[in-house]
C-alpha cells in the first residue's frame, strides 16, 4: 500500500507541474486545508474487508463551509454491475479492460477533471481506461443526436458518467420541465444504444451570472440540481452531487471563490480547482465501491 501511495503522490506532483505549465492562467497558490473528507480511519476500516481499495484522503480547503459527505447516491444499486467488474479485476478473474466514459460540457472538455479522476482510478484498479468527451457550451440535448450517440457507443463503456447542468441553468429562460424532458430524451437514446450500462450523473459545481464587477450568484443552478435529482430518482440513475457536497446554494460558489479556485469568468475553474474536483470524484467512486463490496 505504501508503494501505491508513493505512486499517487508522484503522479499528482507531475499533474500539478505539467498542467500549471500548460494552463492559460498561472497556477494559483494552493489553498490551505485542515480537514479530511471522510474519516481518518477509513483506510484501516475498509482494509479489513475483502476486495476493497484504499480510500484516498482528500482535504477540504479551510475556507470551505457547510459541506456535506462526499458520496455517490445510489439507493437501488444501479452501479452494481460496474462494481462487480471492478471486483473481478481485483480478483484477477477478468482479463479484459474496464472502460469508463465521461461525457459533458466545457468542465469535461478541459480534460483536467476527468483525467485526474481517471488516472487515479487506473492506478487503483489496474486494467481500466477512462475517456472523456466534452463540448464547450454543451447541454445534454447537444449529445442527443444519432451521430453523438454512435460516437458514445463506439467507446463500449462499462460505466457512463454524464456531467451537465451549467449551461442549462445559465439560460435565463430556464425551464425545469424542459430540462427534465431533454434529459429523458438523451437517456432513452443512450439506453437504447447501450442496454444495461449503468449511468452516473453529476451536478454542476456552481457559477455566477452577469458581467465584470456585476456578478451575482446564479439562482437557477440549485433548481437545475433539484431537477437532475428528480430525474435520476425517477429513472434509476446514480448521482454524485458535487454542488451540495461543496456547499450548496448558500456556499458552493463562495467556497470555490474564497479558495481561489474559480477563474475570472466566474463560471469555469482554475487548474487546481479542476484537479480538486477530479480527486473528489475519484474518492467518491472508491468509497461507493467499498460500500458495495462491504455488503455483498
Amino acid at each position: 500500500m505504501k508503494r501505491v501511495n508513493e505512486k499517487l503522490l508522484a503522479f499528482f506532483f507531475f499533474i500539478l507541474v505539467f498542467v500549471s505549465a500548460a494552463a492559460q492562467d498561472p497556477m494559483p497558490v494552493i489553498a490551505s486545508v485542515d480537514r479530511a473528507i471522510g474519516e481518518l480511519d477509513s483506510l484501516a476500516r475498509y482494509g479489513e474487508i475483502q476486495d476493497t481499495l484504499p480510500v484516498p484522503l482528500v482535504m477540504m480547503p479551510l475556507t470551505f463551509l457547510q459541506t456535506q459527505e462526499n458520496q455517490i447516491l445510489d439507493t437501488i444499486g444501479i452501479l452494481a454491475p460496474f462494481w462487480e467488474k471492478v471486483r473481478s479485476v481485483k480478483r484477477r478473474k477478468y482479463n479484459g479492460t474496464l472502460r469508463v466514459l465521461h461525457v459533458g460540457d466545457s468542465h469535461i472538455r478541459g480534460h483536467i477533471l476527468p483525467r485526474t479522476a481517471g488516472d487515479s482510478l487506473q492506478l487503483a484498479v489496474g486494467r481500466l481506461t477512462y475517456s472523456d468527451m466534452g463540448i464547450n457550451g454543451a447541454v445534454c440535448e447537444t449529445f442527443s443526436t444519432p451521430e453523438h450517440i454512435a460516437e458514445i457507443k463506439q467507446e463500449h463503456p462499462d460505466l457512463l458518467i454524464l456531467s451537465f447542468g451549467t449551461n442549462e441553468s445559465h439560460n435565463r429562460g430556464y425551464n425545469a420541465l424542459r430540462h427534465y424532458q431533454q434529459m429523458d430524451n438523451f437517456v432513452r437514446m443512450l439506453r437504447s444504444a447501450l442496454p444495461g450500462v449503468p449511468i452516473l450523473m453529476t451536478t454542476p459545481p456552481g457559477s455566477y451570472q452577469g458581467r465584470r464587477r456585476a456578478y451575482s450568484l446564479n439562482p437557477r443552478t440549485a433548481i437545475a440540481v433539484q431537477t437532475i435529482h428528480r430525474f435520476a430518482d425517477d429513472n434509476g440513475i446514480a448521482v454524485w452531487d458535487m454542488f451540495n457536497i461543496c456547499g450548496g446554494s448558500r456556499r458552493a460558489c463562495l467556497n470555490w471563490q474564497s479558495a481561489k479556485m474559480m477563474r475570472p469568468d466566474h463560471v469555469h475553474y482554475t487548474v487546481e480547482g479542476y484537479i480538486f474536483q477530479g480527486l473528489l470524484l475519484y474518492q467518491a467512486i472508491i468509497k461507493a465501491y467499498n460500500d458495495y463490496v462491504g455488503y455483498h
